[in-house]
């Protein structure tokens, strides 16, 4: 059997180089237009070269989102946006509207055309009908159970890749077709400017009753239309390679670097032991507590999963400190501040193939070799005592609940 490949989100070139440094087989960016991810850091057109560069150095592909639904205005500019991503080096295209995949064959013939979530594919003719039109992948709508996952890959060509989200927020719509952020913030998820209202908190109100609040949630009976937890699927990759899923996709373009590394760390240890027979580390399994994150599920893929209302807060219990920039062999490292700590505090690290251990905040100095005993200045660049070399992108963070109450 294939082994899975994983494919994280890179938002900016930061992000980016987090995810392939700690072992995405492939990322997922945008440019600065048609992305689902406006809001994101995304790649101009001088940036988008280099971040595919830095990629394939390090063995890994480049996925460009072009997955929106474009107006006539827009759709008029596809063909130049569509040229550059090919020329930049871009390996495959994330597509939904029919009008901008026909196009991508035709003005980005060298890149593979990957059909989106947002074209809600759930059954094996919808992507038989894709594949028979070029699509190389689809991404399938996260309605999806492993059951029927596993239908779709029995009756659909062998050739035709299949992706899905294993990791991250999902959407309350269907795959991601929201109308709930144009009419509430007029802007229009549909278009990449999604002002994400369904993890807000709500209650209803009565006109005759101004002033009293009735809270939504779920009871015995059923109906709640909001809040949905984030997915895990990390205890269950076995079963999504049983099902036929060739690619684990991890939610979180927007997100930070620190959860780009973090989220890709764990999955690809997991991925690891899984596919060399061995059992799974605790340790790198657990590495998913160590994000901000709401409340895990397993989404749809063992049935419909209902809805979870007692707390739609983000648990943060770790807060990152910073990054190794460069270690000697002795374990002197120069560092990149992220939050404050001082000398002494209790951290722990994790890196690339580095297995996480704590330690304890030793001698530290600036740029001028003076003695620090709490690095104060944001993405100040200063140097500390570890307790052995490390790799560069090393991350160093504490123990902090910082979790909204």
């Amino acid at each position: 059997m294939a082994k899975l490949e994983l494919l994280s989100p890179a938002g900016d070139f930061e992000r980016l180089e987090m995810a392939v440094l700690y072992g995405a087989d492939a990322v997922y960016l945008a440019g600065t237009s048609f992305g689902m991810r406006s809001f994101a850091g995304n790649f101009n057109d001088e940036e988008l070269p280099r971040a595919v560069k830095f990629a394939h150095e390090h063995g890994v592909k480049v996925h460009a989102t072009v997955n929106t639904m474009p107006r006539n205005d827009e759709v008029a500019r596809l063909p130049e946006h569509l040229e550059k991503l090919q020329a930049a080096g871009v390996d495959a295209l994330i597509l939904a509207d029919l009008g901008a995949f026909t196009l991508a064959g035709r003005y980005a013939p060298g890149c593979e055309r990957h059909i989106s979530t947002q074209q809600s594919i759930a059954n094996y003719e919808c992507a038989q009908a894709w594949f028979d039109l070029g699509a190389k992948r689809v991404v399938l709508a996260r309605e999806c159970s492993l059951p029927e996952i596993a239908e779709i890959r029995r009756k659909t060509d062998p050739a035709l890749e299949i992706e899905t989200f294993g990791h991250g927020a999902m959407c309350v719509s269907y795959s991601g077709r929201c109308l709930l952020s144009n009419y509430m913030t007029g802007r229009d998820s549909n278009r990449g400017a999604c002002a994400q209202p369904c993890r807000y908190q709500y209650a209803l109100m009565e006109e005759k009753r101004p002033g009293e609040y009735f809270p939504v949630f779920e009871d015995e009976k059923g109906t709640y239309i909001l809040n949905s937890r984030d997915m895990c699927m990390i205890d269950h990759l076995q079963e999504l390679m049983d099902a036929g899923v060739d690619c684990i996709k991890i939610e979180g373009r927007a997100k930070s670097a620190y959860y780009a590394a973090i989220v890709t760390g764990a999955y690809r240890h997991c991925i690891d032991d899984l596919c060399a027979g061995r059992p799974i580390d605790p340790v790198w399994r657990d590495e998913v507590e160590h994000v901000s994150h709401r409340i895990y599920s397993t989404g749809f893929y063992y049935g419909y999963p209902g809805q979870y209302t007692e707390n739609s807060r983000y648990i943060r219990e770790w807060q990152i400190c910073a990054i190794v920039e460069r270690c000697d062999e002795n374990g002197l490292a120069a560092c990149s501040l992220r939050n404050k700590f001082r000398k002494g505090d209790a951290l722990e690290l994790v890196g690339p193939d580095t297995r996480p251990f704590g330690f304890a905040a030793a001698q530290m100095w600036d740029e001028e070799n003076i003695p620090l005993e709490e690095p104060r200045k944001p993405q100040m660049v200063f140097f500390m005592q570890l307790p052995n070399q490390v790799p560069a992108k090393s991350i160093i963070r504490r123990c902090v609940d910082l979790s909204a109450k």
